[in-house]
């Protein structure tokens, strides 16, 4: 008595079926794979990229602080004799450097009679992102401040 075997899906292109095995050859698994890769990723920027920003809104914080501290060094002599509000740009300079120096950021700093500019730039690390080489970003921030009076 011969025994026929039927076949059927992948057995039917040349598989050949065990009895008790499926005929799946792992493309479902290689799917899900990249899948996870691709979320991980995603996960990366989203993490990483709020991060970032967070990062940028720091820098600002700093260069506007710094920025207000040089334009609080008026010129005294110009404001006594004239009754003019303006900067004493040596000293705006100098108080600015020093407000970077105490908190260890560097920054660039310009001053003017009428305002201080100061930009400073932030290394920030990434966390996810490091895995597809990515390893930071730099934040720069540039902030204005004019001397005023009252309230």
């Amino acid at each position: 008595m011969t025994r026929q075997r039927r076949t059927r899906g992948a057995a039917a292109a040349g598989a050949r079926r065990w009895p008790g095995r499926s005929a799946d050859r792992g493309s479902a698994s290689l799917w899900a794979l990249g899948v996870v890769v691709i979320m991980v990723l995603l996960a990366g920027a989203v993490l990483d990229g709020g991060n970032a920003m967070a990062g940028r809104v720091k820098a600002l914080d700093i260069a506007q602080q710094a920025a207000r501290a040089g334009a609080n060094q008026i010129d005294l002599s110009a404001l006594r004799d004239r009754g003019v509000v303006q900067i004493d740009p040596a000293r705006a300079r100098n108080a600015a450097a020093q407000f970077l120096g105490r908190i260890g950021i560097s920054g660039q700093v310009t001053a003017t009679p009428q305002q201080v500019t100061v930009t400073v730039t932030r290394r920030h690390p990434t966390l996810i992102l490091q895995a597809v080489g990515i390893g930071g970003f730099a934040m720069t921030a540039t902030a204005h401040a004019v001397a005023q009076t009252g309230p």
